[in-house]
């Protein structure tokens, strides 16, 4: 029978610092509230330098409203987690519904990082502006595939040819977000919204395939809902009844999971849909 190397005990051992000297882009990241923040503060706190991007215009126009202490009011929550001082966190604005933007931001963020990108998480979102089959119209579809697609495949294009200017670096990881409109009933209420969220789950293994050669892992996640400040009162509470925890998930939940899968412990895992929903109940 063939045999096969074991670990050496000290590399069984968790590094509680395991993104040392990497470098990452985190979208949407433009509340402290929000999931973007929360990935970037865990990010920043396993070693890694941050940028941050964000489109304030967004969150303003949206019942939540923009953060009150602004975009460096959260990058310095996440200065704030850094496990190495001298990483560097950083922050910019970008419309990504123009098509040149996503390139841009990657050339932005890659120079702000030393010029090196390892990881991309593309969390941002459009939210609001949807309905049912018979609410919506070519506008809305044509913004949430602008928002919620095009712009996570041109950011993935852009880290693509990044990476391909030095193949050896290590952890390559692409991230991005769905939202869970595979499973139950789906979204019949967001029906543009999770039109585009099911692109990026469907594309997300041509993506693996198209970056293993980069050496870059690439997944989604579904996060479940997560209480970032966008229902209240007796909605809220009907929400959290659906989880058998009796809570909500919270921003730091998906967190965790992302995290790791930016570590070389999640190294063997690429192509997936994972869904991270604390055994949400749709019914």
């Amino acid at each position: 029978m063939p045999t096969f190397p074991h670990p050496a005990p000290e590399d069984l051992r968790r590094d509680p610092r395991p993104l040392l000297g990497r470098t990452a882009l985190v979208t949407g990241a433009s509340r402290r509230d929000g999931i973007g923040c929360a990935v970037a503060r865990r990010l920043a706190a396993y070693g890694a330098s941050v940028y941050l991007h964000h489109h304030v215009p967004h969150d303003a126009s949206q019942p939540w409203g923009a953060d009150p202490e602004g975009p460096e009011g959260v990058a310095q929550g996440v200065r704030e987690a850094r496990s190495d001082p001298a990483a560097v966190v950083a922050h910019g604005p970008g419309d990504l519904s123009e098509p040149t933007a996503p390139a841009a931001l990657i050339a932005t963020a890659a120079k702000a990082l030393g010029g090196r990108l390892d990881i991309l998480v593309a969390n941002h979102a459009l939210s609001g502006g949807d309905g049912t089959l018979d609410e919506i119209d070519a506008a809305m579809l044509d913004a949430h595939w602008a928002i919620d697609t095009r712009s996570v495949i041109l950011l993935a294009q852009a880290y693509a040819r990044l990476r391909a200017k030095a193949p050896a670096a290590p952890g390559g990881r692409l991230l991005m977000m769905t939202s869970g409109q595979d499973l139950g009933g789906g979204m019949p209420g967001e029906l543009a919204y999770a039109l585009a969220k099911g692109a990026l789950a469907s594309a997300t293994r041509s993506l693996a395939t198209t970056l293993a050669d980069l050496g870059v892992t690439v997944n989604a996640v579904n996060p479940g809902p997560v209480d970032t400040g966008y229902l209240s009162g007796s909605d809220h509470a009907a929400v959290a009844a659906m989880f058998p925890a009796g809570r909500w998930g919270l921003p730091d939940d998906p967190a965790r999971l992302i995290s790791w899968l930016a570590t070389d412990e999640a190294a063997w895992v690429t192509g997936q849909v994972i869904d991270s929903e604390g055994g949400f109940r749709r019914s």
